[in-house]
């Protein structure tokens, strides 16, 4: 059995890796840009057209707001890779937000960040799968038809990818974000050519649509309302921006430098991809609606529930590049993949964070164990199975779900920001060099000046998008702050009882002031002689064999055989009237413990050891409820004394031989001990 799980899984996620070789899986900036970055640069796709979509409620003559908005989410992405790159400089360690606000406000407040980006990152999985599958869908009707079974295989084959390893997926993930990012940038120029210099007309396939808005003539606090809900739409591009600093550890030295170069360079593809796709949706006069069917309407005529929205991205790359043609082609399956692989973001931030939670006693400690390719596996899949459930939850549909969004990653932004600022103000207080004063003051200022801005933001967000699901990521952040604070306690309370004392001896190191020893009988065989013969050479203080009265004729058997043997150990036969086994044997060991508190009590099973998996469910369950019991009472020790079955040392030959063969991938130039051989000849 082990081999045939072994084969599909060397397979499928390549072979295992020392531990040693960590520093392989290190990853150059040029790699880094594509793991880290990819869900702020993919945001572009879906954006701006968030932003169209809320100014379509008043009507068309609300999208000349939006360039304005386009400022708004410019000057705030700088503000925040300008913070950040403060942040990866003071915590190079992986923490990220997490540590800043833990180290800086407080267990709370880092909790409560670490709650926000946990809950932020499965909404990036379940969003970007969503709306890739959305994309992929207007030209592929199955895809459509089936969306949750398409995104949730999406999500199982991204697991798939990551578990093989950061910097092996990453290179695969290289490829079609760069290819995307050049496609809008090759989109942005030639419509800006085409429209300055050629003077050419550029008309968006629903350029000759109507808009029936929802509220006419909108003015005042309204109107206010409604710039600011588009703004907060908008400030989804904003989303994973916080996770190069939690994986700077991923990064090659110098990482502080490298992933605040990655930062800079980030922010600014984003902004410049952002401001671009909204200027030409401007110019080509893309025409978006919330409830496209009735508020679209084409020569008098609402388009109809059959109608298919596409993307703003898209309908702007037909105006441009023209139905149909190569570029259009390249950029629409760029624009898919490359949302599928914004997943990537939180698939590299949610395991990592994850890591560092369970080394703080905040999350079991399981996700903090490295798999066979280094990776953190179980953080990577317990995010798939979180994002697979929302996905289902919510039907895989990207604009039920992009309202339940950005809403923690504010969380963290503000709260770090403040935790940064705090920070430098303990550094300024014992700092006596002016260079480093001034230095230290420049970047309090852009903490200061971030944390004001996306304090701002997040009440708007929270003000303008509660009602519209936002409440549901609020409801996620609580649920895993308790669960996480729970952990926390029950690890103290265990590490609190377990600890060794420090004063005079307890009762957990005085020896005890005897051993009374008792083997488990139930018939006389090969197990039980051995078992008998195990707790003698021990030489407690009492040996007693025990077994319990379930048939009376068996129970006969057993003392005249006993007897006919001359077996010097006394036997004990305990009388159990409704024919159990456990708690009889339960209530007489405890009975002993009783009677003498100081004394320890032996308890000594015969177990079989089987080579089948199914031979397990035909013995030993007797035993295994005993131990499981007896775990429960205090001052009792519990030895299992096996004996080999002929399957047993089956299995003990199959072992060898696994030892002896290599699954495919496991290695590349032959066995291990031929390519010492050859070493060390060579030398």
């Amino acid at each position: 059995m082990s081999k045939l799980t072994d084969v599909p899984k060397r397979i499928l996620i390549g072979r295992a890796l020392r531990s040693d070789r960590l520093g392989e899986t290190l990853l150059p900036k040029r790699i880094a840009l594509p793991v880290f970055a990819s869900d702020p640069l993919s945001s572009v796709a879906y954006a701006p057209g968030e932003v169209l979509l809320v100014l379509s409620i008043a009507g068309v003559s609300a999208y000349h707001f939006s360039p304005w908005i386009a400022v708004a989410v410019v000057v705030l992405m700088f503000t925040v890779v300008a913070s950040y790159r403060q942040n990866v400089h003071a915590y190079p360690s992986g923490g990220g937000d997490y540590e800043v606000a833990n180290t800086n406000l407080g267990p709370k407040a880092g909790l409560t960040v670490a709650s926000a980006l946990l809950v932020d990152y499965v909404l990036t999985v379940a969003v970007s799968i969503s709306s890739g599958i959305e994309n992929l869908g207007s030209a592929i009707p199955f895809v459509v038809e089936h969306k949750v079974f398409c995104a949730i295989a999406v999500i199982l084959l991204l697991t798939l990818m990551n578990l093989r390893g950061v910097k092996e997926s990453g290179t695969l993930f290289a490829i079609p974000t760069y290819v995307f990012v050049a496609g809008v940038f090759t989109m942005i120029a030639w419509g800006a050519f085409r429209a300055l210099v050629l003077d050419d007309t550029m008309r968006a396939p629903t350029a000759e649509y109507v808009i029936k808005p929802e509220h006419q003539g909108l003015a005042g606090f309204a109107l206010l309302f409604l710039l600011l809900r588009a703004f907060s739409s908008g400030c989804a591009a904003l989303t994973g921006v916080e996770a190069i600093s939690n994986g700077v550890p991923a990064f090659r030295k110098p990482k502080s430098r490298n992933a605040a170069t990655t930062l800079a360079l980030m922010g600014l593809l984003a902004v410049t991809m952002f401001c671009g796709i909204i200027g030409l949706a401007m110019a080509t006069k893309v025409r978006m609606a919330e409830n496209p069917g009735a508020d679209l309407f084409r020569d008098g005529v609402p388009v109809g529930p059959d109608y298919v929205q596409h993307p703003v991205i898209s309908q702007v790359a037909e105006a441009v590049f023209g139905e149909g043609s190569f570029l259009f082609i390249v950029l629409a399956a760029a624009t898919a993949l490359v949302l599928f692989l914004a997943a990537n973001t939180a698939y590299n931030g949610f395991p990592l964070l994850g890591s560092i939670l369970a080394q703080d006693r905040y999350l079991p400690r399981q996700l903090h164990t490295r798999g066979d390719r280094l990776a953190f596996s179980n953080g990577i899949v317990l995010l798939a199975g979180a994002a697979m459930l929302l996905v289902w939850i919510y039907g895989a549909d990207s604009t039920r779900l992009i309202q339940l969004y950005i809403v923690g990653v504010f969380v963290s932004f503000t709260l770090s920001q403040i935790g940064m600022v705090r920070h430098w103000n303990r550094h300024l207080s014992t700092e006596r060099d002016p260079a480093k004063r001034r230095h230290m003051v420049r970047s309090r200022a852009i903490n200061a000046f971030g944390a004001f801005f996306t304090g701002l933001v997040l009440v708007v967000v929270l003000v303008t998008k509660f009602s519209h699901g936002a409440w549901v990521a609020l409801l996620g952040m609580c649920i895993f702050y308790a669960t996480m604070t729970a952990i926390r306690k029950h690890y103290d309370r265990v590490a609190d009882e377990i600890a060794a004392p420090e004063g005079p001896p307890s009762d957990d190191i005085v020896r005890p002031s005897r051993v009374h020893s008792v083997v488990l009988i139930s018939k006389i065989h090969r197990p039980t002689l051995r078992a008998l013969a195990y707790a003698k050479l021990l030489r407690s203080d009492t040996l007693e064999a025990l077994s319990v009265n379930v048939d009376p004729a068996e129970t006969k058997a057993l003392r005249e055989e006993w007897e006919r043997r001359g077996i010097d150990v006394p036997l004990k036969v305990l009388d159990s009237p409704y024919r159990e086994i456990t708690r009889p044997v339960i209530e007489y060991v405890k009975g002993l413990r009783n009677e003498s508190p100081r004394d320890a009590v032996s308890v000594i099973i015969p177990e079989y050891v089987v080579g089948h998996w199914y031979e397990h469910l035909l013995h030993n369950q007797s035993a295994l409820r005993l131990k499981g019991r007896l775990l429960f009472t205090p001052g009792v020790m519990v030895t299992s004394v096996p004996y080999q079955l002929q399957s047993s040392e089956a299995a003990k030959r199959r072992a060898r031989r696994q030892q002896e063969w290599n699954a495919p991938g496991s290695v590349r130039r032959g066995p291990a001990q031929e390519r010492a051989k050859e070493s060390s000849q060579s030398t």
